[in-house]
């Protein structure tokens, strides 16, 4: 993507100025939002890691269970996927509404009702008494879940000052893969002892606890300024994030990374505990500790762009996951697991560098902005669980596999396109003199 269409530095002009609040101190060197090491900010990193560990943690706790509920309700892998699928498809349809929400009733208080919804949610589908049930109950959790992504990224980019977003945006994304890994590695054993349903419960404590950490951490908002509920306003917004082509590329890079994240880790446990491996149900939960990868790639995405920009950035992230892809056809574990450990950061890579690039170019209805990316990501997200049960059912991991590489294709054309636009850009002045 060329330098302006990367979100280091751009304005996004939906016929709104920038809020004062955000411009103004900057410019006069009075800028007291969040920095490292500054009093507050190390509260704020914590609590929004939290949230992320409860977030991912109960997102994807079904996820690792897939063969168990296989096997104990007598369904499919592509019937069973849907425990995923619907709470992924439903959080990415109710996150845009709730980021309206955000804006008049504020990012902290939103956050923190999400958190508490989800939570509850999670004490009630251990009981659910079939598959019709458990993905109803999973929809239900998902739209309660989108009210943290849904404020997250506006209360940063309110909150931190910009040189500072990419990092606490990558602390964030590396609580979400904690979230993910704890959360898999729990299930996966707890269910091999007493059963899926007692690992779903394991869970539920788990988001709880990180729910009350959240909430006796998180500072209190300085910067955020209610707006009033209007719909037409909102409308207006949102066409004009919509019509601006740098978002729209971030958007759909968002979403082919995590239709592969989504395809790979929803059927990755079929393919561990089938032939040729027969992996225990503990041991595959076991498999997801590659997500610490994905902590240290989304932690470290600040540096990573500091090197090579958020272009080569984003190509290095889609050849590590085609990498990671094309390893996993082997039938030897030493290479399932690196090839699992190079999707993994490869994806939280690409997430974090394309996640950030929104939250900075949208200085005006941040939270639509990025609203509009967490729909993508988990639009992605759903349609890659179930694409891939689909493909995993009709062609074995092979066709995992194609839809990923797809996925990856069209990520690296997207980029590509971005990056002939910018020397044409570049070399019409030189033309011109």
């Amino acid at each position: 993507m060329p330098p302006a269409d990367t979100g280091a530095s751009t304005v996004i002009r939906v016929g709104a100025s920038p809020s004062p609040s955000l411009s103004t101190d900057s410019a006069a060197g009075s800028d007291e939002r969040l920095r490292p090491g500054g009093p507050g900010y190390r509260r704020m990193s914590f609590a929004l890691f939290a949230a992320g560990v409860a977030t991912f943690a109960l997102l994807y706790s079904t996820q690792a269970l897939l063969p168990a509920i296989s096997a104990d309700l007598g369904v499919s892998p592509d019937q069973a996927s849907w425990t995923v699928s619907a709470a992924t498809g439903a959080l990415a349809l109710a996150v845009l509404p709730l980021s309206v929400l955000s804006d008049r009733f504020g990012r902290r208080a939103m956050m923190t009702a999400s958190l508490c919804g989800a939570a509850l949610m999670s004490l009630l589908i251990p009981f659910a008494p079939d598959l019709g049930w458990l993905i109803g109950l999973r929809a239900v959790q998902g739209v309660a879940l989108a009210g943290l992504p849904a404020a997250a990224m506006a209360y940063l980019a309110e909150e931190v000052r910009p040189k500072a977003l990419i990092g606490a945006i990558g602390l964030f994304v590396a609580g979400n893969s904690i979230g993910g890994m704890s959360g898999r590695i729990v299930t996966g054993w707890v269910a091999q002892a007493w059963g899926w349903r007692a690992a779903l419960g394991a869970v539920a404590a788990l988001a709880v606890a990180s729910v009350v950490v959240f909430r006796l951490l998180i500072p209190k908002a300085r910067h955020f300024r209610p707006s009033p509920l209007s719909p037409r306003a909102v409308a207006r917004t949102v066409a004009g994030h919509l019509s601006d082509p740098l978002l729209c590329r971030l958007y759909a890079i968002g979403a082919l990374f995590m239709t592969v994240f989504g395809a790979v880790y929803t059927v990755i446990g079929y393919r561990l505990a089938g032939e040729p491996f027969h992996l225990p149900q503990g041991v595959v939960g076991s498999v997801f500790l590659v997500y610490l990868v994905g902590t240290a790639s989304s932690a470290a995405a600040g540096q990573l762009v500091g090197r090579l920009g958020r272009r080569g950035a984003l190509y290095l992230a889609v050849g590590t996951t085609a990498t990671g892809l094309l390893l996993t056809l082997t039938d030897s574990l030493g290479a399932v697991l690196l090839g699992l450990v190079l999707i993994t950061a490869g994806f939280f890579a690409g997430h974090a560098v394309a996640s950030s690039s929104v939250s900075r170019a949208a200085t005006t209805g941040r939270a639509q902005a990025s609203a509009l990316y967490q729909t993508a990501y988990y639009l992605g997200s759903s349609a890659g669980g179930a694409l891939g049960a689909v493909a995993f059912n009709a062609a074995g991991w092979e066709g995992t596999v194609v839809l990923g590489l797809s996925a990856m294709v069209g990520a690296a054309g997207i980029t590509l396109y971005a990056t002939r636009k910018a020397l044409v850009a570049r070399r019409a002045p030189a033309a011109a003199r």
